[in-house]
């Protein structure tokens, strides 16, 4: 046991020690949970407001005024927190009551609102002849004040002549044309030609003699928030949560795995074609090399695992969410872990075993991986419907019955328990197997040179070993 300990200690200095190591595994989450703390206080620098003129040639007379009416700053901005307020709406209570709905918290929450969405546009339109030569009025869009970014002239509409009412025999209105200028902000051009067609309807509907407040009272339905019944009682449906957990929990889960996995993968040719393990063969039996470089690995794996969730338990604590997950995942995602990375850890050092070449290996491990990624190409069903024939029938195929029970128990409608621990018990068995096909061509590979084997010739060495 002595022996296994120190292969696994070596093994882990081995690879946790590179620079490669630390700067592409251990920096980029400190990165990332730098940025989760520091892009609140990003997010509260307040952008420069955009001011200018917005000119319209309007042959029907009836398009300015209800333009200049939409983009009053006090109807942009209230725009904007009716935007917000669906915005919290559709979040979870936990997340809605980290950004507040009242007091300084509602305060705080549309001061990111408008961060996000920019300072209220000040907006002047004005109205040109409808005559106008539209060539003359585009000239003041490119003149040294707009290619500077100074305030002056933002956008030229150009109102169709037929955009109120139909032309003689025709069967559809006519539109309008936008002239912005040169990198001037989205979310302005969105606000402009939101408000000229707002403008167009109403001038349609007023022409008409229709009531445009009674119209859209008619034909506007107010979207209903589902509510998951569950046998503890009501609670709110949130699509984006339901979706997001379960595949963040599988995507780390696969992620620590084949990142260990390759890390065994990689140490046990180089060693081999280095003809290293021939000096520690002198000291160790292939048995103890083995299981020392697989515990060494999983401890790699396992810091992989603890560095990324816990990023993600800071970015849930920023947000006041850590109550969105439950705490039992987090146990269940260490268990899994274990259980995937021996299955297929075992057969990543089976392979190394075998192969002189890195490039020799990657025939071996294709079926391997194209099955291991089975459960990220069906993530989306299986999370949306936890509970059919596929998604319990996978959870009982190892190894990728690891993976899909994760993602089962993170989705809205957790497996009962008899199938997670049927799970784990198949799980348990699949990684006994792979061990015990492991250690067989790792005994008999370690020391073969020449031509790679293949499949074929991997399970007859397991047989024979």
């Amino acid at each position: 046991m002595k022996k296994i300990l120190y292969v696994a200690q070596r093994e882990f200095i081995a690879t946790a020690g590179t620079k490669a190591f630390i700067f592409g595994i251990l920096v980029t989450p400190l990165v990332i949970g730098v940025l989760i703390l520091l892009i609140p206080w990003m997010s509260r620098q307040d952008p420069p407001a955009i001011a200018g003129t917005v000119a319209v040639i309007d042959p029907t007379g009836q398009v300015t005024a209800g333009l200049a009416a939409f983009l009053e700053p006090a109807r942009i901005e209230r725009r904007r927190l009716e935007a917000y307020q669906r915005i919290q709406d559709a979040m979870p209570s936990a997340l809605r009551s980290a950004g507040g709905m009242s007091g300084a918290g509602a305060a705080a929450g549309q001061e990111a609102a408008g961060s996000m969405l920019g300072k209220v546009p000040r907006l002047t339109v004005v109205s040109l002849e409808p005559g106008a030569d539209v060539n003359t009025a585009k000239e003041t869009l490119t003149s040294p004040a707009a290619r500077e970014g100074a305030a002056g002239r933002l956008a030229l509409v150009v109102v169709h002549p037929d955009a109120v009412q139909k032309k003689s025999g025709a069967g559809r209105f006519g539109t309008y044309d936008l002239f912005v200028r040169a990198k001037l902000d989205d979310r302005v051009i969105e606000e402009i030609d939101d408000g000229v067609r707002d403008a167009i309807v109403g001038a349609r509907v007023g022409r008409a003699g229709l009531d445009r407040a009674q119209i859209e009272d008619l034909t506007t339905v107010p979207k209903a928030s589902s509510k998951t019944v569950t046998a503890e009682g009501e609670g709110r449906t949130n699509e984006i949560l339901n979706q997001l957990i379960p595949m963040a929990l599988m995507g780390l889960l696969l992620m620590s795995v084949l990142m260990s996995g390759q890390y065994l993968l990689t140490t046990t040719v180089e060693e081999k074609s280095n003809r290293v393990v021939e000096v520690l063969l002198s000291a160790v039996s292939p048995m103890e090399l083995m299981v020392g470089k697989i515990f060494g690995q999983f401890a790699v794996g396992l810091l992989v695992l603890a560095l990324y969730l816990g990023l993600g338990l800071i970015a849930l604590l920023s947000f006041a969410s850590l109550g969105l997950l439950d705490p039992t995942l987090i146990v269940f995602l260490v268990v899994f872990y274990l259980l995937a990375y021996f299955s297929v850890g075992a057969f990543m050092a089976a392979v190394g075993s075998a192969v002189n070449e890195m490039r020799e290996a990657q025939g071996l491990m294709t079926p391997v991986m194209v099955i291991v990624m089975i459960p990220w190409f069906l993530w989306m069903p299986i999370s949306r419907d936890p509970n059919s024939v596929l998604a319990v029938v996978l959870s009982f195929v190892p190894p990728i019955s690891n993976f899909v029970i994760m993602l089962r128990l993170a989705s809205s409608t957790p497996p009962p328990a008899w199938q997670t621990l049927l799970s784990i018990a198949v799980g348990a068995a699949g990684v006994y197997a792979s061990l015990w096909f492991a250690a067989r061509v790792f005994r008999i590979g370690l020391l073969m040179y020449g031509k790679p084997p293949n499949v074929a010739t991997l399970v007859r060495w397991a047989r024979t070993g």
